[in-house]
């Protein structure tokens, strides 16, 4: 009966995990945290710092693929992150692998995920600089980059596009950027700032021709203007592809990520 009982008591947890991670306490209180997270870029239970030790302590240093691994394994097993995830990640690689980026550009470190998977995947003398509103994850993300052994392709920078032009000083003074000279951006910041900070990077002409931009959540918690943008220039300025898919780390809520190339 003991054995029995474990073994539902197993299933209901990979159940939550799985399919009702909304479930989970972690989530719940995400929610709960939600002027948080707007205000300081974390939950505020920990769950940043907590990722960052279970990184160094667990995952093999030097090893992109250990790194991405252990957090995966927290965001699934103790607390969800606000990560682009193993599922999506997969679009995520395919896309940088036929954007083949010497400069890309984040916008949104959080813990360093998705840099590192970025990162990772990038060809010789290839760079990318991910931008972090929160202070306090651009330091662990940081430090998730450096344990991951990518700190001589992948910098991050404290900041944020639509801060009246400091930090697009600081990209174009201390990081090469300059027209044309984007291959790659991944839009996974605060959803209302996708649009209008994409627009800058166009104002400044510094995509060129065939870049790719992906962005992620683009229904949950959704991006709606960016949407519309997309699908009314379609096979004008850009050329899109949305990929249907699932809200990190769950197998239940749907999510939308779209893949666009700038033509021009």
């Amino acid at each position: 009966m003991a054995e029995g009982t474990g073994s539902h008591r197993a299933g209901l947890g990979a159940l939550l995990r799985d399919k009702a991670p909304f479930l989970r306490w972690s989530t719940i209180r995400f929610a709960l945290g939600g002027r948080t997270v707007l205000r300081t870029g974390q939950v505020g239970d920990g769950r940043e710092e907590a990722v960052r030790r279970h990184v160094l302590n667990t995952a093999t240093a030097g090893d992109p693929d250990s790194v991405l691994a252990a957090i995966d394994d927290f965001a699934r097993t103790r607390s969800i992150l606000m990560n682009v995830g193993d599922e999506k990640g997969l679009l995520l690689d395919a896309a940088v692998r036929r954007a083949n980026p010497l400069l890309a550009l984040e916008l949104g470190a959080y813990c360093g995920y998705s840099a590192v998977r970025t990162g990772r995947l990038l060809p010789p003398r290839g760079r990318l600089v991910s931008v972090e509103s929160s202070i306090a994850n651009a330091a662990i993300a940081t430090e998730v980059i450096a344990h991951a052994g990518l700190s001589d392709r992948v910098v991050v920078v404290a900041g944020k596009i639509g801060d009246g032009g400091v930090t697009m000083r600081r990209l174009a003074v201390d990081h090469g950027f300059a027209a044309g000279a984007v291959d790659f951006v991944f839009l996974d910041h605060l959803k209302t700032a996708y649009l209008p900070d994409l627009l800058t990077l166009l104002t400044v002409n510094w995509l060129r021709p065939g870049a790719i931009v992906v962005a992620d959540n683009v229904r949950i918690p959704g991006a709606p203007r960016y949407l519309r943008y997309m699908r009314a220039h379609e096979g004008t300025t850009w050329r899109t592809v949305e990929h249907r898919t699932h809200v990190e780390y769950q197998s239940l809520l749907h999510d939308l990520v779209l893949e666009s190339e700038y033509l021009g």
